[in-house]
């Protein structure tokens, strides 16, 4: 009882100053333990040594904060979709908790206003864009702490992602990789993804540059730049399934390439080795086996 008052009276006492009010803007209470959420806006590039001579920076809570975003945004997802199955709810959630959401939703919330880092890691482009998406999910690392699980889920729920139409989520595509090795599968026509450049831009960070072949005639269908192998991969499935979807001379080249495919060699089973018992039987050539026909599927474009 006692502590309740106690809190009570020394919100009463902050309520209006900073940074209690800033945190009351973005969440829609106000906090317990202040020092959580000055933790969670503590980027390492600005980390800060404590008595014990551990430095402290929002990574631990960026840790905890996904955890946590990751189960609410499960339990939303699972009473919104009552007939949905698990990958149509993983799919989504991926969608929902993803770098580029994540960022997103950060930016909308101002958090850069609220965060420290180092004057030589910009926030908003580049590389480092991450560092919003990060600090967001320090915060609920620090809401879980300081409010626990019930306050985390109504800032995700009525914060975070009450603007996000999730029916019309389902149509979002965001893994093109994925999407143009089943099309590829599908159809027979082999695909493979190679880094053709790499450096460094003006912070430093490194930049990859990837391209998606096709792998019989070596032709480039697709090239994506990113900060990563994988996302600029993904940036060159993206470009290949619009060429697939939109380009119809292109289309008429794959038919053209499946119609012109020989029927593969026969492949040769090697005979038995030579024992005393069998000299006669080794003496005969070996036995060709003649391959079913390559079976040649109708090209079909990419819904």
């Amino acid at each position: 009882m006692f502590s309740k008052l106690y809190k009570k009276i020394r919100l009463l006492k902050n309520k209006g100053k900073e940074p209690y009010l800033s945190i009351y803007k973005i969440t829609g209470f106000y906090p317990d333990n202040i020092q959580f959420y000055q933790e969670a806006f503590l980027h390492r590039s600005s980390s800060v040594e404590v008595q014990n001579g551990r430095w402290i920076n929002n990574e631990r809570l960026e840790f905890l904060g996904d955890a946590v975003l990751s189960a609410i945004v499960a339990d939303i997802l699972y009473k919104h979709f009552d007939h949905g199955g698990e990958g149509l709810l993983t799919n989504t959630r991926s969608k929902i908790v993803s770098r580029e959401s994540m960022n997103e939703i950060a930016k909308n919330l101002n958090l850069h206003e609220m965060l420290h880092y180092s004057i030589h890691y910009p926030i908003i482009e580049g590389h480092n864009s991450n560092i919003l998406g990060n600090a967001l999910e320090a915060l609920i690392g620090a809401i879980y702490l300081d409010k626990g699980f019930d306050h985390c889920y109504q800032f995700i729920n009525n914060v975070m992602i009450k603007n996000i139409n999730l029916d019309s989520l389902l149509k979002k595509e965001v893994n093109f990789k994925s999407h143009l090795i089943e099309w590829s599968q599908k159809h027979r026509i082999p695909i493979r993804f190679d880094v053709i450049e790499n450096f460094l831009d003006e912070q430093g960070s490194p930049v990859f540059q990837s391209a998606a072949y096709l792998s019989d005639t070596e032709e480039q269908i697709g090239v994506g730049i990113g900060f990563s192998k994988k996302e600029s991969q993904q940036k060159a499935a993206e470009m290949a399934i619009k060429k697939i979807r939109s380009d119809k001379t292109f289309m008429g080249h794959i038919r053209e390439i499946k119609r012109k495919r020989k029927q593969p060699d026969s492949f040769v089973v090697e005979s038995p080795a030579e024992t005393p018992s069998s000299e006669a039987a080794a003496s005969e050539p070996p036995q060709l086996i003649p391959e079913a026909p390559f079976a040649v599927a109708e090209i079909t474009e990419i819904k």
